[in-house]
């Protein structure tokens, strides 16, 4: 068995997804596992070097971990000829100029989304990507939930028969930070910033739109900024001027019709943060982050309207859980693995930069669709 270190520039990891979800359960899991097997006699060790602004929290992490390298000079990171890969986890506003650093320096890309603040700028990494001729993957995390995987494969075993609809539920009340800390950093609230909640939802829901049921092929959106002032890390009050609540119909490829609610102002009163209702001719699916619940057409009950009385039913009662059928990895790391087996391995891959500004654009139309107050069509786009 032959070890191959892998030199991957984290940037951003000093952040709550950065560091959580891609350095601890993605990366150092490999590491903890004993590496990535690509089964050719080839065992990839994934070795990162701590990126950003903050030397003091990158040394403290790199120690904490048992980590060598870190640095605040991300010029001289990807000047340095041993590393293979580039991973950004920054904030959206400084993420497309970082990548094109990356990209002109001839490292692989594996980065957050969105991948840039506009359409344009999003097309022109891929571009830019491709004529490099380097790897480049977009972290597309929510196809990888046990939840719905479990859903994909109802889908693929024919359970629904025809798809009607899709109804999502997404949220959870993140504190304004006057009386209790919020739970987001405070720049996801400023539009200057990159914040707002459909540039952060819409390119996952997109994705998972795309990839379960068919292409947006239109958005209907109304957004709201329901809390308009806030407390930041240092305890000052903010404008919020971003918005924090996105209500969306999507008209899918196929017929089917999607409605997404996403609310950084809502209290949840539902098992999971998100949740996808799936309705079909031949049955019906409720699916959130890890448990997906079912009732076929053979097994629905005939409900009748009476308001006059106590409802005699519990509804949630008449609904099958599906099975695990199998063990289910960390999402972030399972996507890394496809990633790192794509770029050392030549296995294929589809979550690239073109899938990334798909994302960008649905959430770039959703914006406008509020603003303008009407329906849009989303145009296919190829490079």
């Amino acid at each position: 068995m032959t070890r191959k270190t892998v030199r991957i520039a984290m940037n951003g990891v000093t952040g709550r997804m950065g560091y959580r979800q891609h350095l601890v359960r993605s990366i150092l899991a490999l590491r903890e596992q004993g590496g990535l097997d690509l089964g050719d006699g080839t065992v990839l060790w994934p070795e990162p070097i701590l990126v950003g602004r903050r030397e003091h929290a990158l040394k403290a992490m790199a120690e904490q971990h048992g980590l060598e390298h870190f640095s605040t000079d991300v010029d001289a990171v990807l000047a340095d000829e041993t590393v293979d890969i580039y991973f950004d986890a920054q904030v959206t506003s400084a993420r497309e100029e970082a990548l094109k650093k990356a990209i002109a320096a001839g490292k692989h890309i594996y980065t957050e989304k969105p991948t840039a603040t506009g359409l344009d700028g999003a097309l022109d990494l891929a571009r830019l990507a491709n004529e490099a001729g380097i790897k480049h993957g977009v972290v597309q995390d929510k196809l990888f939930l046990p939840g719905l995987l479990k859903l994909k494969r109802l889908i693929d075993g024919g359970f629904f028969g025809r798809i009607l609809s899709v109804r999502g539920e997404f949220g959870y009340w993140v504190f304004e930070g006057d009386w209790q800390t919020a739970q987001r950093p405070s720049w996801n609230y400023r539009s200057e910033d990159g914040g707002g909640i459909v540039v952060d939802m819409f390119p996952h829901w997109e994705y998972v739109l795309h990839e379960l049921f068919g292409r947006v092929k239109s958005v209907q959106a109304l957004t709201a900024t329901h809390i308009p002032q806030r407390w930041d890390e240092n305890d000052k009050p903010y404008d919020a001027t971003a918005d924090d609540a996105a209500y969306g119909v999507f008209e899918l490829e196929g017929g089917a019709i999607a409605q997404i609610n996403s609310s950084w102002a809502v209290r949840v009163n539902r098992d999971e943060l998100v949740e996808f209702q799936v309705d079909g001719t031949e049955g019906s699916a409720v699916a959130g982050l890890r448990n997906c619940r079912v009732q076929h057409r053979s097994a629905t009950p005939k409900p009748v309207w009476n308001p006059d009385i106590p409802a005699t039913e519990v509804f949630r009662d008449q609904w099958q859980e599906v099975p695990d059928n199998t063990e289910f990895d960390n999402g972030f790391k399972a996507q890394w693995e496809l990633f790192l087996r794509h770029v050392y391995a030549d296995a294929p891959y589809h979550w690239d930069l073109l899938a990334g500004a798909r994302g960008v654009q649905l959430a770039e139309l959703g914006l406008q669709s509020s603003t303008e107050g009407r329906r849009l069509d989303v145009p296919e786009i190829a490079l």
